[in-house]
This record gives structure tokens, sequence and C-alpha cells, in this order.
């Protein structure tokens, strides 16, 4: 498995959910977990997704992503799981 965590964060509206999940099923990528929440109306969403079956790589699918989040008006990153893990150790 080739994991990736997928943060989203942004003013809350109808359709963040939506956008983000079809772009990440329209590249074959599964989500394997996920948490969302709205605080004061500013939407936040961590997913753990599994890119194992996508024929794109992660830095393909990041810039798909921030395109759709642009769309969306809301900041999306991207990050390895391995990366993510490290990173939080620092």
């Amino acid at each position: 498995m080739e994991n990736a965590v997928v943060v989203v964060v942004g003013a809350d509206k109808p359709g963040i959910v939506a956008g983000i999940s079809s772009e990440l099923a329209m590249n074959n990528v599964n989500i394997v977990d996920i948490s969302q929440t709205v605080l004061r109306g500013i939407f936040a969403m961590i997913m753990l997704v599994d890119l194992s079956k996508s024929s794109i790589s992660i830095s393909e699918l990041r810039k798909k992503l921030q395109a759709k989040g642009k769309e969306l008006n809301v900041e999306v990153l991207v990050y390895h799981e391995e990366v993510f893990r490290y990173m939080e150790r620092i």
C-alpha cells in the first residue's frame, strides 16, 4: 500500500467533500480513513488515501487536488504518509 495524507482547510460551504473525493475517485485513489469537522465556519478535513491502484504519482495527485482546491476556495496539502509521520516526530 502506498499511502498519502490529504489535508483540506477553508471556509465551510457545500461541495468540498464531494469535490475532493470525486477527484480522488477519478484517479483511482481509495480513501482509507477520513475525519472532518467544522469549527465556527472553518472546514477542516484529513484523509488517509491509498495510491497503490492509481496510475498517477503523488506529485501529480497533489497538482490535481490543489487545482480542485482552487476551484473550491480551499487549501489542499498532500504528503506521502512516511513524510507526514517524519514531520510529526520533529
